[in-house]
């Protein structure tokens, strides 16, 4: 074992990362917010890299805000580019939710913007709403605390997650997407194109099947179509991780928010006892285990005992399908931290593969049982060559909305017929998880669902405020080739 060196790193990120732990007080805030969006500088791996991030008035990476505190947030862009940010869970009226040009137009450069709302309570994040932004790691944890949180006995920790590369993002994108991806300033008009596999009859394929099964050219699942740089967890990896002190017998809470552009993990909190109590901050019935799967968009709250004997405890994220992890370690007083390598010995096990841990959540306050209006099927479609992502064998831009009046419950299913996963969210609601496959559940409550190869989910959701609401898949490269439709809600 190597003893794990303490050596610093850049200043900027080491006050950015100490930030992402939160403390169990409450912490005093003035009655608005201010946040900047603005260049810091991170080491990776040696290397100073310039990135983009969002930062409170004290020079912090994000939010946290105590229970009952309104989201009355004074947003600057600091930045050379115009941008805008979207704030992923909660439910802002529709002119604040941060799309561009729905309606509101992007933050120019020295442009602020005043935000105020209801915060909904949970683990949430924040982030640009134009892939090339979000992948410069324009993004950053939005925390709001419930009154059992401040109550419990317990440490909240913050892992923050991102896919890192050197090459500026527009390259990273064309290199992806040969050229298709729309990496400037707005979603865009984008090509239409891709596979439409809708005549596929998928009911006798089973969730267990999915890793063996044959693409519509002879090739299986492909769980990663880029190799990235570095994997880091709250700005660093595992050359010199974030160190969290904890105390021996203790509880600690970890928020795990995935902030990758196009990186699915394993959240591994190996010796410790795991327990999921919350995903996409909303709270379900207890789940244990040591190993939790987390796509993009989504998050998970993972409560851990600390043993009384004390020691040091790496609580990692590892990549599906590859050998690279990151991760952050939990250490007692006194406790000797050795170094933990940032590459397994094996590839870890593909998460998007099947619907096995959705299937078993249930939602501590599932949705009110009523009739659906209406039961639209969205056909997720599309193809590594051309690099082009569809809705119904649509893109953006030519795409037809999921239509509803507000108050009126609809059931969506997300029916997948493509080789690669996607995480869809949804803007401006939360949808309960109502079936996997054929088979009918009371589901967690969510934001981003993660549907697997060849498979089916259906949520249900209450439509809200009249207004035309993003409905896209949350890998970026597939956002950035069209992945997106909206909900268009009416009065």
């Amino acid at each position: 074992m190597i003893t794990l060196s303490r050596r610093g790193f850049l200043a900027a990120s080491a006050a950015t990362a100490a930030s992402l732990m939160l403390a169990s007080r409450a912490r005093a805030q003035s009655a608005r917010i201010s946040l900047t969006a603005t260049t810091r500088t991170l080491d990776v791996r040696g290397r100073a890299a310039t990135v983009w991030g969002l930062m409170d008035g004290n020079g912090r990476s994000g939010l946290v805000l105590d229970p009952g505190q309104a989201f009355a947030v004074d947003l600057t862009n600091t930045l050379v580019e115009p941008t805008i940010i979207h704030w992923h869970g909660q439910i802002p009226p529709n002119a604040q939710d941060g799309v561009p040009d729905m309606p509101m137009t992007t933050l120019q450069p020295g442009e602020s913007r005043a935000y105020d709302f209801a915060a909904r309570p949970g683990t949430h994040w924040m982030h640009a709403h134009i892939p090339a932004h979000e992948m410069l790691l324009l993004a950053a944890p939005l925390i709001v605390r419930r009154p059992e949180d401040v109550a419990a006995d317990r440490q909240d920790v913050t892992l923050f997650l991102h896919d890192f590369s050197f090459k500026p993002p527009a390259e990273v994108l064309a290199e992806i997407t040969g050229g298709a991806s729309m990496a400037g300033m707005d979603h865009g008009q984008m090509a239409q194109g891709g596979m439409d596999h809708s005549g596929m009859n998928m009911g006798a394929v089973g969730q267990g099947d999915m890793m063996s099964m044959p693409g519509m050219d002879g090739m299986a699942m492909d769980l990663n179509d880029y190799n990235f740089d570095a994997y880091l967890a709250n700005d660093r990896t595992l050359d010199y991780p974030e160190v969290v002190q904890v105390d021996k017998g203790s509880k600690v809470l970890v928020r795990v928010i995935n902030a990758a552009a196009a990186t699915v993990f394993w959240i591994d909190t190996g010796a410790l006892t795991g327990r999921l109590v919350a995903v996409d901050g909303e709270p379900v019935q207890p789940l244990p285990g040591s190993r939790f799967g987390i796509a993009m968009g989504q998050r998970l709250d993972i409560e851990l005992d600390v043993p009384a004997e004390g020691g040091a405890f790496p609580v990692l994220a590892l990549r599906e399908g590859a050998r690279e992890r990151t991760g952050l370690v939990l250490a007692t007083p006194g406790a000797t931290v050795t170094k933990v390598a940032d590459m397994s010995d094996a590839d870890h096990p593909a998460f998007s593969a099947d619907l096995t841990q959705e299937a078993v959540l249930r939602a501590v306050t599932p949705l009110p049982e009523r009739a659906a209006s209406s039961q639209p099927m969205l056909m997720l479609g599309g193809s590594m060559m051309p690099y082009v992502w569809t809705i119904n064998g649509q893109t953006w831009g030519k795409h037809s909305p999921v239509t509803a009046k507000t108050g009126e419950r609809v059931e969506i299913m997300f029916h997948n017929m493509s080789m690669m996963a996607h995480p869809m969210h949804l803007h401006g609601h939360a949808f309960q998880v109502v079936g996997v496959g054929q088979t009918r559940i009371a589901g967690a409550v969510r934001d981003t669902v993660h549907v697997p190869p060849m498979g089916m989910v259906t949520v249900a959701v209450d439509a809200g405020e009249a207004a035309r609401w993003m409905l896209h898949c949350h890998h970026m490269p597939h956002l950035s080739t069209g992945m997106m439709t909206e909900f268009a809600v009416s009065a």
